[in-house]
């Protein structure tokens, strides 16, 4: 190996080390102990006790569902808001760009349990605004915290409320990489602005958008601070339980590492698997 070469692995080595040490190793041992019975002491391999189980385990099926439940009603809410935002903020009508985009991006520095804790006292029964605001239109109020559905729309709206400011900040990078002669040959052919939105604008934000899903499925298959600090670990009953609690719940209440890690690994899998079909279904035609 030339010495050039030698000397830059010598400086990425202290890097590469914790790198492996942290990173890859954990990723490694964690999939051996998905086929290890840590139940028992000492721990043996056992296929059946972690992967046998969690294709017959009820808790994990209501996890699954809820977290695709989330992901198929939260995400495209989330990322038709987050366009729409972006378009409204790259427009040359509005005044304070900046102040809004800041405003808009906020709700991500805001830490997980202040924010959590926000949302307890707005949906809170007796005294929260939201069943104010129900009130005074003659509705009856929600018990949000004590029904399932209602539950899961306090989540959604949590996450959305969230997530949707840091995906606007992603789609107007994109929405400022488009050139401005092509809206000025639109206009030239009278183009409306709509039809300029839906032909010009969508069709170029095409992969930004893909790669924002990418990102928002692989978030909400991780999710776990809102059903934990909201729904108080994903009641009522497990009506808001995800997975990414269900493998907290099994990993570090229950010390069943091995299935914690079984579920882990599925919960990556379906990640990859839900974010190549959105890649396959938004690929650009032959």
């Amino acid at each position: 190996m030339p010495i050039r070469n030698r000397s830059a692995y010598a400086f990425l080595a202290p890097y590469l080390l914790v790198f492996a040490v942290f990173w890859v190793w954990p990723i490694i041992n964690s999939f051996l102990i998905s086929f290890q019975n840590t139940r028992i002491n000492p721990w043996k391999f056992s296929f059946q006790a972690n992967w046998g189980r969690l294709f017959g385990d009820p808790a994990f099926y209501n996890a699954v569902y809820n977290t695709l439940i989330i992901l198929v009603i939260q995400v495209p809410v989330m990322i038709t808001l987050a366009t729409v935002m972006a378009v409204l903020l790259n427009s040359p009508l509005l005044k304070a760009r900046a102040l809004f985009r800041f405003a808009f991006f906020a709700p991500v520095v805001v830490g997980e349990v202040a924010y959590a804790a926000v949302f307890r006292l707005m949906f809170n029964l007796d005294f929260g605004i939201i069943n104010k605001l129900i009130g005074a239109a003659g509705l009856a109020p929600v018990s949000w915290f004590d029904n399932a559905n209602a539950a899961m729309v306090v989540i959604i709206i949590a996450v959305t409320w969230r997530w949707a400011g840091y995906n606007a900040i992603i789609i107007l990078a994109g929405l400022q990489s488009i050139p401005e002669d092509v809206y000025e040959a639109a206009t030239l052919d009278r183009v409306s602005k709509l039809q300029q939105f839906f032909h010009i604008t969508l069709p170029l934000l095409k992969p930004i958008i893909l790669f924002c899903v990418v990102l928002s499925v692989i978030g909400t298959m991780q999710l776990f601070a809102e059903p934990f600090l909201i729904t108080n670990r994903g009641g009522p009953g497990g009506g808001t339980e995800t997975l990414g609690l269900l493998l907290y719940r099994q990993g570090f209440t229950s010390l069943n590492f091995g299935y914690a890690s079984a579920i882990a690994y599925t919960m990556a899998a379906l990640a990859v698997a839900i974010s190549l079909l959105n890649l396959w279904v938004g690929r650009d035609p032959k």
